[in-house]
Parts: C-alpha cells; sequence; structure tokens
C-alpha cells in the first residue's frame, strides 16, 4: 500500500463519517431548519472528501473530469437548494417558534 493510497482511504472514510453524522443530524434534528443546517454543510464536505479520496485513486483523466463537475454540481447546488427548502418551510410556518433566536424574515420586526 503507497502513501496515496493511504490518503485517498482516509479521505474516503472521512467523507463517510461526516455523510453518516448528517443523516443522523437529519433524523435527530426536531425542525426543518434546523435539520437543513445538519442536511446540507456536513453533506456536501463528506461528498467533497470522498469525491478527493476517489479521485487520488482513480487518477485517470476523465475519471477525475467527472468527479470534478459532480463535486461542482453539488457546490452550486446545495446552497440553493437549502435556501429555497428553508423558505417554503418558512412560509408553510413547519417550525418551532421557540428555537428561533431571531426572525429576520418577520414583516412586523417584533423579533
Amino acid at each position: 500500500m503507497t502513501v496515496l493510497d493511504a490518503v485517498s482511504g482516509a479521505l474516503v472514510l472521512g467523507g463517510s463519517a461526516l455523510a453518516l453524522t448528517a443523516a443522523i443530524g437529519v433524523v435527530r434534528f426536531p425542525d426543518t431548519l434546523s435539520r437543513l443546517q445538519a442536511a446540507s454543510k456536513p453533506q456536501v464536505l463528506g461528498l467533497l472528501l470522498v469525491l478527493t479520496g476517489a479521485g487520488l485513486r482513480l487518477r485517470g483523466h476523465a475519471d477525475v473530469g467527472m468527479l470534478i463537475l459532480a463535486g461542482m454540481f453539488t457546490l452550486i447546488t446545495a446552497p440553493v437548494v437549502a435556501n429555497r427548502v428553508g423558505q417554503l418551510a418558512y412560509r408553510e410556518q413547519s417550525f418551532r417558534d421557540d428555537l428561533l433566536i431571531r426572525d429576520e424574515l418577520d414583516d412586523h420586526g417584533a423579533n
């Protein structure tokens, strides 16, 4: 086993652990807005780590190019999807008010 293989395995293992923690957070957190935090940040970082580990292991130009495209697509779409789902959850009032510290979307400015 070479050093590059060990680094690749560590990246894949670390990315998988982050994806697992994101899945646990989605199941355990109480409302939609809290779940968005768990679903977006560690999931995207975990996927990027797995893609980096796979890119180090494959070392083929076409394969690495596809991995880079998949990573870029994830980085571009994940924040947009999380923002839209958060806006929908707020509009539908499917969150717990007691968990909010400050409501910046409140029209009345009471919070």
